[in-house]
């Protein structure tokens, strides 16, 4: 690493392939690599999303070679098909992915041949080639979906229409994952409309292996998923449409709705009615809080998906006004950088304001500490101390969240702002 990073949000690319591998239904990770990897790449994702984790398999539970030494001088490939078989033999699951960790990646152990010999005798076991080191969590989203593109899920799967993938939502690293993913698998079942969201549901490893029969892929992120969904048109000839920032509140997610009918040509009359149904539902009990909460100036410091999403929902929405949004997350494409500036600055009343990308948390510090008109404090648990600091209102609102329990909480979609709302309003 060219530079020491204070409070880093998230694991390496092990840890974020493993909190999407944890979120599946009746998966099992086999860890090919040293003592602890399990534990601390559980509790680098998992761990600080809002005290919850995998309810089949996790952490000290989770299947691993443990290489030592001798696994280093003399290769670890032995060691990995004991753990591979004692795995099957000990946990029901329906499919098990074998991951390296940073000794296995260094040496070069062939995880794919040992693979094979399991799935020549009818396993379903699938490996996964990306060691720790390679990346960050994001990369764990991304590389688990290539491999299920690549080896899972099958070609030629008779197309539905009303069949739609959700991707963006990353579990475990956005600590509102299976709340925003139900809110959305609401909203678009109004629409007629089945929904994978691979995550939820109990939905398992064969909706994966038929999700190549859907009409549309709905990506709900401003820059991650851009190879997988290119990948996945090119070989499923499923098309994309990306929702640039997670919706919060009616403005935004009914523009979600508009764009996903229009997608799919879906009924207007239909899609008119919900929206009207839904919007009715939010503002009747917005209209009974009007005068409650006093005017605010705010800032933010979130992941990008989530950063788009409170920013225009408190300033388009609830009228408050945004001085300073911090992107925590390493982005490095400029083209997706200005993609989110543009939707955190591209707003209906407000003044555009500051976005910095600072994935160092000092330097977020600083940030917060240099704007003297804050009020409104939105981030994770590492930006409390700061707000105590300058004592000014503060929310939990973003990865990671250690001081709470969260189950399917959501501020996302129609009632998730709902939600948002009374969180303000309850921290006064």
């Amino acid at each position: 690493m060219s530079q020491i990073m204070e409070n880093p949000k998230g694991g390496c690319v092990l840890a974020g392939i493993n909190a999407v591998l944890g979120a599946i239904d009746r998966i099992c990770p086999v860890y090919h690599s040293g003592p602890g990897c399990c534990m601390q790449t559980t509790a680098a994702d998992q761990g600080q999303s809002g005290h919850k984790s995998s309810c089949f398999v996790s952490g000290v539970s989770i299947p691993s070679s443990n290489m030592l030494e001798k696994e280093v001088v003399f290769g670890g490939t032995e060691k990995l098909r004991t753990t591979i078989q004692g795995a099957i033999e000990v946990i029901d699951a329906d499919a098990y992915f074998v991951l390296t960790g940073c000794t296995a990646g260094i040496i070069g152990d062939d995880i794919v041949r040992v693979t094979d010999e399991f799935v020549k005798k009818g396993h379903p076991v699938y490996p996964i080639e990306t060691p720790g080191f390679a990346g960050d969590s994001n990369l764990g989203y991304e590389i688990v979906w290539n491999t299920l593109i690549d080896q899972v899920i099958e070609k030629d799967v008779p197309k539905d229409p009303k069949l739609v993938n959700i991707f963006g939502i990353v579990p475990y690293h956005d600590p509102f994952w299976s709340g925003t993913l139900e809110e959305i698998d609401r909203i678009l079942s109004q629409l007629g409309l089945k929904v994978n969201t691979f995550f939820t549901k109990h939905q398992t490893i064969e909706d994966i292996k038929k999700c190549s029969g859907a009409a549309l892929n709905i990506i709900v992120n401003p820059w991650l998923f851009h190879g997988p969904a290119k990948k996945f048109e090119e070989k499923f000839g499923v098309p994309s449409i990306r929702i640039p920032g997670l919706f919060v509140g009616a403005t935004d997610t009914t523009k979600f709705v508009r764009s996903v009918a229009d997608a799919l040509q879906l009924d207007q009359k239909l899609v008119e009615a919900v929206i009207e149904k839904e919007e009715d539902y939010v503002y009747q009990y917005l209209g009974q809080a009007i005068g409650v909460v006093s005017w605010k100036k705010f800032a933010i410091v979130a992941d990008a998906n989530t950063a788009v999403g409170y920013t225009r929902y408190l300033a388009n929405d609830y009228s408050f006004t945004p001085v300073l949004v911090i992107i925590s997350e390493p982005i490095f494409r400029q083209e997706d950088k200005e993609r989110i500036i543009k939707e955190i600055q591209d707003l209906e009343y407000a003044k555009p304001p500051k976005v910095l990308f600072l994935a160092d948390q000092y330097e977020i510090n600083q940030a917060i500490r240099e704007e003297e008109d804050v009020t409104l404090l939105v981030g994770s648990s590492n930006e409390r101390e700061v707000a105590l600091e300058k004592e000014i209102q503060f929310l939990l609102g973003a990865f990671p969240v250690n001081e709470r329990l969260i189950f399917n909480r959501t501020y996302a979609g129609y009632k998730g702002s709902l939600t948002f709302t009374e969180d303000l309003y309850d921290n006064l």
